[in-house]
């Protein structure tokens, strides 16, 4: 299970200081698809982070008990300097986890040839995003973080992530943030709405968007 405890996330601004997240809670069980509606702006991004563990708290807690991958296709983690393929293999040894077992892998799904052995400095921002949506799947993770970026490269390379995501991996659990009332009604079973730094919890993932939408006028 992963929780969140009151958690809260303040960001000192020029003004003074902005209150982002107030006082969340939050329960996902292993194998459950949470799908958390926002707007632009709305902390979607920070809560993500802070449950994949990139980004602390300013006060609450968060527990994992399961494995928790960082949110698909961020390359914040890449150090620039090195080549994707050397980031493979730093990765792999933060895991503990054979690259020669995944490198074929992440080869034929990024689709980078030569470039994987390129410094990720001079990468694109859609093929850092291939390269860490790769890895991502190539090292197993209880639960997978969507931050409404799945949509990279062409249609022929996002139906290759939705395959690899939702159909070979669909007994994982999902957290799924976006403001794409498709991509939650498609994949979850439970919605939130996050607004005003609040989580607010609905019947259904329909009511949870009627609510959204309210929210947008």
């Amino acid at each position: 299970m992963i929780e969140l405890i009151n958690v809260t996330k303040i960001y000192p601004i020029r003004h003074g200081r902005r209150t982002v997240l107030n006082g969340i809670d939050l329960h996902v069980a292993k194998g459950q698809k949470i799908g958390i509606f926002g707007r632009n702006g709305s902390g979607k991004s920070t809560l993500i982070r802070m449950i994949s563990g990139a980004e602390l708290p300013t006060s609450g807690r968060i527990h994992r008990g399961i494995s928790v991958s960082w949110p698909l296709a961020f390359g914040g983690a890449f150090q620039q300097y090195l080549t994707g393929f050397d980031n493979l293999r730093f990765i792999c040894r933060t895991y503990d986890i054979d690259f020669k077992g995944i490198l074929k892998f992440v080869e034929d799904f990024t689709e980078l040839g030569i470039y994987l052995r390129e410094p990720v400095l001079h990468y694109s921002s859609g093929m850092r995003a291939r390269l860490a949506f790769a890895l991502s799947m190539a090292i197993e993770f209880d639960c997978f973080l969507i931050d409404e970026i799945i949509a990279v490269g062409d249609s022929r390379f996002h139906d290759k992530c939705m395959y690899e995501l939702f159909e070979k991996r669909k007994d994982r659990a999902l957290i799924v943030v976006s403001h794409d009332s498709a991509m939650i009604k498609n994949h979850c079973e439970i919605a939130y709405v996050l607004t005003g730094g609040k989580l607010t919890s609905h019947d259904s993932v329909d009511a949870a968007f009627d609510f959204y939408q309210t929210c947008l006028q």
